[in-house]
């Protein structure tokens, strides 16, 4: 994984496969609210209110990190 995409705590992601069990599917976004291992995230998935309705624990595999600004490129 390169520097750019390390994820940490309050980063926003997004779901890069669905989770029907979890009734959770690609593209949702969520924000990271714990950082288990290097490779395992808590994320929490709030609706427009602001009311959670998914509390999971998520691999990086499973998700994207969204960038909210531009990057600068790296040599």
């Amino acid at each position: 994984m390169k520097l750019l995409d390390t994820m940490k705590l309050l980063d926003t992601v997004a779901l890069l496969e669905n989770i029907p069990d979890l009734s959770l599917y690609r593209g949702q976004v969520g924000t990271i609210v714990e950082v288990c291992e290097p490779d395992s995230f808590e994320v929490e998935f709030v609706d427009i209110q602001g009311h959670t309705y998914a509390l999971e624990t998520l691999n990086s595999q499973q998700l994207i990190l969204l960038h909210h600004q531009p990057l600068l490129a790296t040599a």
